[in-house]
């Protein structure tokens, strides 16, 4: 890895604070919008500084296994948050249980600068978002450049609160019971998706890309193709 990058991307790690981290764990069976605002100063300016607000979508988490741990998504991201993940993804072993991907969601995405101390725009938001009744908004402080490995860690820590009780809600429905040498979480994420590409054909892709994921697509390979002829 460059060592300017590498060094950007560590830089923004180690001086990125989660002021205040959103009131309710990622849900278990659907997706979740996070929002964020993220304050940072601005280089080379005295006393100007960028707030940044926006929203991460957070997919619903799949159960995988070690062979099946595919790319996260990242949509929307720059090259130094990459590079973050493909490091968490090698030193975060205990949550690979499940896969969390998620998108920035750009068009939701607005920014301002003000006039003041940095710890006075961080206090006075902090309590605007206390003060709501939106317990999916986070606070952060952290860098101007490169911002967005800012939103990986925050990301990152809102995985961290989530896992356990998303594991546990997953237990409850019996979804690591093993079906076949496959957790049945997987059998009824597949199953769901065969169903959706029966009555949509456009969800076709979609369910060879499931398959693909989870390496099960040999085993699903005459249903998948009788499916396709069928239509």
């Amino acid at each position: 890895m460059d060592e300017k990058k590498s060094f950007d991307f560590w830089y923004a790690v180690n001086n990125t604070d989660i002021v205040l981290m959103p009131g309710r764990h990622l849900e278990t069976f659907g997706s979740t919008v996070l929002n964020y605002r993220l304050i940072s100063e601005m280089m080379d300016s005295v006393n100007q500084i960028r707030v940044r607000e926006g929203r991460i979508q957070a997919h619903q988490p799949h159960i995988i296994t070690p062979e099946a741990y595919s790319e996260t998504i990242l949509e929307g991201f720059g090259e130094q948050a990459e590079q973050y993940v493909n490091w968490l993804k090698q030193h975060e072993r205990d949550i690979r249980i499940l896969q969390y991907g998620y998108t920035l969601k750009q068009e939701a995405f607005s920014e301002h600068v003000i006039t003041d101390n940095i710890q006075n725009v961080v206090d006075r938001i902090k309590g605007e978002v206390e003060a709501g009744d939106d317990r999916l908004t986070a606070v952060v402080q952290g860098v101007d450049d490169p911002w967005d490995v800012c939103l990986v860690k925050l990301f990152w820590e809102v995985i961290r609160q989530s896992a356990a009780p998303n594991i546990r809600e997953l237990q409850k429905r019996r979804m690591f019971e093993d079906d076949g040498g496959v957790p049945r979480g997987v059998r009824n994420e597949i199953e769901a998706a065969f169903q959706a590409a029966t009555k949509d054909p456009s969800k076709i892709e979609a369910l060879a890309h499931t398959l693909q994921r989870y390496s099960l697509f040999d085993e699903y390979e005459d249903r998948f193709f009788s499916l396709v002829r069928g239509r």
